[in-house]
């Protein structure tokens, strides 16, 4: 029997915590890749003699983020939740956030010790263990070095998302190479586009607070903001976690493997020098990253025209995003022509969009509901959906909320609409891997659309004579090419693209080039959505379910 004071050192403290941690960790880590799967975890906690349903809760919490693995950090928690469950204690998130974690005891863990000697009897001088660092670098990113279609070993899978980029190395990139959908939708995905840490980004016009909400967010100013009453931000700016303080070019930044901001380089640079990377160490910048926006042009302001397409980029952010602010004040409630057109472009991503009226502290209560059904109807115009979107209500600064302005009331109300968003953030992190996922299989249904639209207008393009005018033809008559490709196909009319916006790309084309339809290799898309990623998600879900 190998109790927690067997294990344990004397002292007892976070340093000792983590090395002993350490231990455990490197012991249940099979294959050395810092990965904890639901296989490794359940011969490891079964030592712990807890019930199914315990260990199945513990895993849950651990576990939030739904990666189907633990990395170090997570298997510290799930060992300090062991731990308070032995000690008679509730297994949930509230026990674990107000338990005294720097002095709890580990827990008891039966025939660990011996385990333990017979591993570091098997190295020398224990020296493995001291050379052993879980952190988590996915070999999965030399994957996509390799040809299109190659066939990627099964066991060199160990979690959701390495299952995802299997799939899409094998099955959905060869698709998307040979239509190029590359060149009509979007830029192929790299490695770095999986493991990315989700986003948030925010939009509005110039002084509705977007960078001063950042900064309340983070309590502190991050390298290169500049806030104001004029258009301060003129440039997109990603605010993310580095070892230290610094701005990166948007050129350079471009180019770096390890960043998901490949795709951009398509916009060329004009824009890549109005964008830049601000990297800063931050607890929470480990979680998220934000993406802060130029104020959307205005009245006379939208005369000039800007150097490079605001628009597209706003919607290349928007497939990227988990969640995107349309920031409002009560004194800017229009929307000019440049943000409908950026409302426009976030089409396909609405469970995506949240709305904040900042500054509301500004008005009196009597104008605040004003203001507030003023808002809703000029979205109403916008966005074409027939759900109200949600709107959070307050002032998000470090400024106290003016009482004199709010009333008592109003005081009450802004604080509990912060907590409600706080909570939309906090959520985040959780749902990044099933985000990843929806955004995969929206891909792969809109690949698979776009190759039968390309393989049908080489289909419909004659033989011989008369080539250039019957792809005239069929550039205007581009909506009956997407009915009729949507009948002899079954697929649905929510999954085809924009006619315009298709219509405007395929101008550049030789239809006669194009690929035709490859059956099998749309199959395997099909095979992928209907087998593969279920189960993929089998595989790694909770392995006490």
């Amino acid at each position: 029997m190998a109790s927690s004071a067997d294990s344990s050192p004397t002292r007892w403290g976070p340093k000792e915590q983590r090395s002993l941690y350490l231990r455990w960790f490197y012991l249940a880590d099979d294959d050395g890749d810092g990965r904890l799967t639901g296989r490794d975890a359940l011969k490891f906690f079964a030592m712990s003699n807890l019930s199914r349903d315990d260990l199945k809760q513990v895993w849950a919490i651990a576990d939030s983020k739904r990666q189907g693995y633990l990395g170090f950090s997570e298997f510290m928690t799930a060992m300090q939740l062991v731990s308070l469950a032995q000690a008679g204690q509730e297994i949930s998130q509230d026990t674990l956030a107000h338990a005294d974690l720097g002095s709890l005891q580990p827990p008891t863990m039966e025939g660990l010790d011996k385990k333990l000697k017979k591993k570091s009897s098997g190295n020398k001088s224990g020296s493995d263990i001291v050379a052993y660092h879980p952190i988590e670098s996915p070999m999965s990113a030399n994957w996509f070095n390799s040809k299109s279609g190659k066939k990627i070993a099964l066991k060199s899978v160990t979690s959701i998302i390495d299952g995802l980029k299997k799939s899409y190395i094998e099955k959905l990139r060869p698709l998307e190479k040979t239509y190029q959908y590359n060149d009509f939708v979007s830029p192929l995905l790299t490695s770095s586009d999986f493991d990315a840490k989700p986003m948030v980004m925010l939009l509005g016009q110039y002084s509705t607070g977007k960078t001063t909400f950042i900064k309340h967010l983070l309590k502190t100013s991050y390298p290169g903001a500049h806030i104001g009453p004029e258009p301060t931000t003129d440039r997109f700016v990603v605010i993310t976690s580095g070892p230290d303080e610094r701005c990166i070019p948007g050129n350079t930044i471009a180019v770096q493997a390890d960043m998901p901001y490949s795709g951009l380089s398509s916009f060329g640079t004009a824009f890549l020098s109005k964008f830049e990377c601000s990297q800063m160490p931050h607890p929470l910048l480990d979680h998220i990253s934000f993406v802060d926006t130029p104020g959307v042009l205005s009245g006379e302001k939208q005369r000039t025209q800007r150097s490079y397409d605001f628009t597209g980029v706003t919607s290349w952010f928007a497939a990227k995003c988990d969640l995107i602010l349309l920031l409002f004040d009560p004194h800017k409630l229009d929307i000019s022509d440049e943000f409908k057109r950026v409302i426009m472009s976030l089409r396909g991503h609405d469970d995506k969009i949240r709305i904040v009226l900042n500054k509301a502290d500004q008005v009196d209560a009597q104008q605040l509901m004003r203001v507030y059904g003023a808002l809703l109807w000029s979205l109403g115009k916008v966005l074409n959906t027939p759900e109200v979107m949600r709107v959070y209500i307050g002032s998000f600064n470090d400024k106290p909320i003016r009482e004199t302005a709010a009333g008592p009331l109003g005081m009450e109300l802004f604080e509990r609409e912060q907590e409600d968003l706080m909570s939309d953030l906090n959520d985040i992190p959780k749902k990044a891997c099933d985000r990843r996922i929806n955004e995969f299989v929206k891909r792969a249904r809109s690949a698979k659309v776009h190759a039968h639209i390309i393989s049908h207008l080489k289909k419909e393009m004659p033989a011989l004579m008369g080539k250039a005018k019957a792809q005239l033809k069929l550039l205007e008559t581009l909506d009956e090419q997407f009915a009729k490709v949507q009948k002899e196909m079954h697929l649905p009319a929510g999954d085809f693209p924009s006619v315009d916006e298709y219509r405007e790309t395929l101008s550049a084309y030789n239809f006669d080039r194009f690929e035709r339809l490859r059956p099998k290799m749309v199959q395997g898309v099909d095979d992928m959505l209907a087998y593969d990623i279920p189960g993929l998600l089998k595989q790694f879900r909770n392995p006490y379910q």
